[in-house]
């Protein structure tokens, strides 16, 4: 199915189904601790050994040697597989470094060698013995010191319209400040962890990964191996925030651990080596020049940035939501990459515009306050229902001064301090935020097989994943509703490379895009059951287990007859050209600041998100609740310290690396606008996922400002950045 036009009146319209706030058909199993995990594969495979990783001690450099000797001879050991001995291994698609290091050495923690053994205690104590020799190089570990040698990347040269330089110089308020984020760890929960076994010729992985075909793809070319030699399986996943999208070393390692073992071998990263060895969001350096008339009306909005990678590495596209947020004849972006000598920097919840945001929506309230005006009334005045850089391409919908209005009505923004610094509560000073939340709606091609038995049961099978976002349960919702079947009555089947090629989880694609497969592939099966009852397709009715059509009426099982089975993708048009589809919202934050020790503590917070039709209301507040949470840390906790002589990140472990718990959040608000976008898919829905996350941050460091006056632009906004600023205290 081509989706070519606007959505025009479909089934899922019907909303009996679809856009209730249905429980997690999944949450049993999780909750009971029966969902298998690729780690927990127990039974799918006999005679499991285990891997487990080696490590580079250093961030550059080459291989002199490898001792091996004393590991092999360790109790247990059934191989150790390195670069000399594991045959080529070749860089995927979407990988930077190599997966298995050696001789060359490209970041800290790279993995080096695999010790396979009967258990795991006695993998690990081997992987101890194995003594390698390296030839350390320096490297380049610090942006700030690589900033001048930054270039401009191929994937995006900059943009301007109009004269920006001419009109900032001219403007009656202006704004130029720098802005900084830090290295950040995905932390999920569920380590990357995977099960290989080899049947001759032909590999199945049990892993943990976010987007099955790019993975398929990834190990085929990484291991030399036909895709169709190649089955991935990712039934269950426990967290992956963008650092499960690509391949990993442990699916690499536990394939070519198990071909030398001759054995089936599973194996997870330790903590401490899967945030040096897996992919970070990087660091970004931010300018943000900003010059608006008396009246608040922007007139020139400028937005520079550089992060760092390794050699041919990507970049942290923060500058993509100012080229759409906010009016302004006068525009300018760049983006710039330094050569770094540090683990990976790649996709991370929200990529380019959580951490743009960071940025931008400090900017917004800094420039606001230089020309008087309200932080909320100065984003409504700056709105825009055209693509800034094209004024003839409209938004498919944009709501966003009706997010901003709501939003402050329900929080009380009339309420917030006028002054910085001016509301005391005993030891704290109280402060109130606002940023706005943007992010653009993605699509991908995602396709779906449906299947009707004689008994009625309905069952999809896509090789989309459920990394905690409820994929399970949205896609049956869809379906029952297409089929006019209950929830029971369908059996949703995901994570595996055979099924049909989703869009996979990422970039809150998912959602809106796996559905539109599977409405797809149900138009396509309503049409061949209609065919066999000889129905007219007008005013046909797909309904409480039956067809029906006029007086006739077929229960859907005698339909389907021994069975029927179809199979359709969602592939996209040029909508996505003619309007700018994105998502958009409004995020408010109350804080307490100690007075006297610059501690902060969040207070409550309210997300007011315009995402088209929300699928099911329940799954997507857990999920902006779980963004809103994960911007608390980025804005207060959350940094990945660089050790800038030995490049790696210090503190690689949860005890280091801080993030929220529940006791850090004590009330969360979310409100979703009641609209749909016909544009965006048959579903009229688009995702919801990150725009939670985006702005969340910046609305924390402005109540920080409104509650103690004191401008934090380097993030996290910790307590010793406070401390000195702080007012006086008795």
């Amino acid at each position: 199915m081509k989706f070519e036009k606007p959505a025009s009146s479909n089934p899922i319209d019907k909303m009996s189904i679809v856009g209730k706030p249905v429980n997690r058909i999944d949450g049993a199993l999780k909750t009971s601790g029966l969902a298998p995990y690729a780690f927990e594969q127990h039974d799918v495979v006999g005679n499991q050994a285990y891997g487990y990783i080696v490590a580079a001690p250093i961030a550059k450099g080459t291989i002199t040697a490898y001792h091996l000797e004393t590991a092999k001879a360790a109790p247990g050991v059934l191989a150790i597989v390195t670069a000399e001995n594991a045959g080529t291994i070749e860089v995927g698609d979407f990988n930077t470094a190599k997966l298995l290091g050696g001789p060359k050495i490209e970041h800290y923690h790279q993995a080096v060698a695999v010790v396979v053994a009967d258990t795991f205690e006695q993998a690990r104590h081997a992987a101890g013995l194995v003594r390698i020799d390296y030839n350390q190089d320096q490297g380049k570990f610090d942006l700030a010191s690589e900033k001048g040698a930054a270039k401009v990347s191929d994937e995006d040269e900059g943009t301007a319209v109009g004269d920006f330089d001419g009109a900032f110089a001219q403007a009656a308020v202006t704004l130029d400040a720098t802005y900084t984020t830090p290295d950040q760890s995905h932390a999920m929960m569920e380590p990357h962890a995977s099960l290989a076994a080899w049947e001759g010729d032909k590999l199945t992985v049990w892993t943990s990964n976010q987007m099955i075909a790019w993975a398929h793809g990834d190990i085929a070319k990484t291991l030399g191996l036909d895709k169709e030699n190649v089955r991935v399986v990712s039934p269950y996943i426990g967290g992956g925030f963008g650092g499960k999208l690509f391949v990993r070393s442990d699916a690499i390692l536990a394939a070519i651990g198990a071909r030398a073992a001759g054995r089936p071998v599973k194996l997870a990263l330790p903590r401490p080596v899967i945030f040096n060895n897996g992919t970070h969001r990087p660091a970004t350096i931010q300018r943000i020049r900003i010059g608006t008339e008396k009246s608040g009306k922007i007139t020139a909005i400028a937005h520079e940035s550089w992060n760092g990678n390794l050699e041919d590495g990507s970049l942290e596209t923060a500058v993509q939501q100012t080229r759409l947020l906010y009016a302004g004849e006068n525009r300018m972006t760049m983006m710039k990459l330094a050569h770094l000598d540090l683990p990976e920097g790649n996709a991370m919840r929200a990529p380019g515009e959580a951490p743009g945001l960071m940025a931008l929506e400090i900017a917004i309230d800094e420039i606001a306050e230089k020309a008087g005006i309200d932080p909320v009334e100065f984003r409504i005045l700056n709105d825009t229902q055209v693509d800034p850089e094209n004024p003839d391409r409209p938004f498919s919908q944009r709501p966003f001064v009706e997010c901003m209005r709501k939003g402050a009505e329900r929080f009380g923004w009339n309420d917030r301090p006028r002054t910085p610094a001016s509301r005391r509560e005993g030891r704290h000073l109280i402060g109130m935020g606002v940023a706005a939340a943007f992010r653009n709606n993605l699509l991908l091609k995602s396709g779906a097989r449906v299947k009707l038995d004689s008994k009625g049961v309905v069952t999809v099978e896509t090789d989309m994943t459920d990394i905690g976002t409820g994929s399970y349960t949205i896609i049956a919702q869809t379906a029952a509703e297409m089929l006019g079947v209950p929830l029971d009555q369908v059996d949703v089947r995901l994570g595996d490379s055979r099924f049909p090629v989703s869009a996979g989880s990422g970039g809150q694609f998912g959602a809106n895009c796996s559905t539109s497969g599977v409405y797809a592939a149900c138009m396509k099966l309503r049409e061949a059951v209609i065919r066999k009852v000889g129905f007219n397709s007008d005013d046909v009715v797909f309904e409480n287990g039956v067809v029906r059509s006029g007086s006739r009426s077929i229960p859907l099982g005698e339909a389907a007859g021994e069975g029927l089975s179809e199979e359709d993708a969602i592939e996209w048009g040029d909508l996505d050209e003619t309007y700018q589809q994105s998502t958009f919202g409004s995020h408010f934050v109350e804080v307490a600041v100690d007075a006297f020790t610059g501690e902060t503590r969040i207070r409550r917070m309210l997300a007011v998100c315009s995402a088209g039709r929300i699928l099911n209301p329940k799954t997507a507040r857990s999920q902006v609740i779980g963004a809103m949470t994960m911007g608390v840390g980025g804005a207060l906790t959350e940094e990945l310290a660089v050790d800038t002589n030995r490049g790696f990140f210090v503190n690689h472990d949860l005890a280091g690396y801080e993030v929220p718990v529940h006791a850090d959040i004590p009330r969360q608000e979310v409100i979703f606008l009641d609209d749909v976008d016909p544009v965006s898919s048959p579903m009229k829905a688009k995702g919801i996922g990150e725009l939670g996350l985006c702005g969340v941050a910046a609305a924390v460091a402005n109540a920080i400002y409104n509650a103690t006056g004191v401008r934090v632009r380097d993030y996290p906004v910790t307590l010793d950045k406070l401390i000195e600023g702080l007012p006086e205290v008795a």
